[in-house]
C-alpha cells in the first residue's frame, strides 16, 4: 500500500502530478513551497511552508513527489531537492499517469514520473528521478540515466541509452542503438542519428524566414 505523499513545489509540473495523485487515489498531505503562505489552500491542499516542512514528517509515515520540472540549464534544483531528501532518509513516489502505457512497473526507479499517453516497452530501464512527459516513446531495452527528462512527444527507438542529467527536447528523435553522454541536451525537434558525447548540446537547423 502506497505511502501518504508530500508534493514539492507548486509550479505547472506539480499541478499535473497532483492530477495524477488523486486520479492514483494517493492520499496527499500537502505541498511544500517557500513562495506560498504556511497554511494557504493550493488546489485543495495545504501549504505546509518551505521544503524544511517536510522534516516534520517522519521518512516511515510519507513519500515525497518531486513537483521541480526540469529545462535545459536549470542548474539542477530539481535533482539537488531529490539527492538531499534521500540523504535524509526519505523516498520518492514514482507516479504513473493511468493514461500512460508501461510494461513493466517495476522499470521504475524511485521518483520516476511517467505522464498521460507515454509508452514504455519491454526491456526498458528508467533510472531514479526521471521525468516521461506526455506523449514521450521510449521503445525496447532503453536505458535512461538519473535526473533525465525526456520531453512531450520525443521518440527513442529501441536499445538507446541515456547518461544522467540528460535533457530530450519536445519531438525529438533518437534512432536506435544511439547514445547520449552525461549532461547533454538534445534540442527540440532535432534527430539524433549518432553518438552524442558527454556535455553536448545538438539543435537542428533554424528553418529560414522571409517576408510574404
Amino acid at each position: 500500500m502506497n505511502k501518504p505523499v508530500i508534493l514539492l513545489g507548486s509550479g505547472g509540473h506539480a499541478k499535473v502530478l497532483l492530477s495524477i495523485l488523486r486520479r492514483c487515489n494517493f492520499e496527499i498531505v500537502g505541498v511544500t513551497d517557500p513562495s506560498r503562505t504556511v497554511g494557504e489552500n493550493w488546489l485543495g491542499c495545504k501549504v505546509l511552508g518551505e521544503d524544511q516542512a517536510v522534516r516534520t514528517f517522519s521518512p516511515r509515515d510519507v513519500a515525497l513527489v518531486n513537483g521541480i520540472g526540469s529545462l535545459p540549464r536549470d542548474g539542477g534544483l530539481r535533482r539537488r531537492l531529490f539527492d538531499k531528501f534521500v540523504e535524509e532518509g526519505y523516498g520518492f513516489q514514482a507516479v504513473r499517469d493511468p493514461a500512460a502505457f508501461v510494461v513493466d512497473p517495476l522499470s521504475l526507479a524511485a521518483g520516476v514520473q511517467v505522464m498521460a499517453g507515454a509508452v514504455i516497452q519491454v526491456g526498458a530501464l528508467i533510472a531514479e528521478n526521471c521525468i516521461i512527459n506526455s506523449g514521450a516513446i521510449i521503445e525496447h531495452d532503453c536505458r535512461i540515466g538519473r535526473h533525465v527528462h525526456i520531453a512531450p512527444g520525443a521518440i527513442m527507438s529501441g536499445g538507446v541509452e541515456v547518461g544522467d542529467d540528460v535533457h530530450i527536447g519536445t519531438g525529438a528523435v533518437l534512432i536506435q542503438g544511439v547514445r547520449i553522454g552525461n549532461g547533454s541536451i538534445v534540442g527540440a525537434g532535432s534527430v539524433i542519428t549518432r553518438d552524442v558525447g558527454e556535455r553536448q548540446i545538438v539543435y537542428p537547423p533554424r528553418p529560414q524566414t522571409q517576408d510574404l
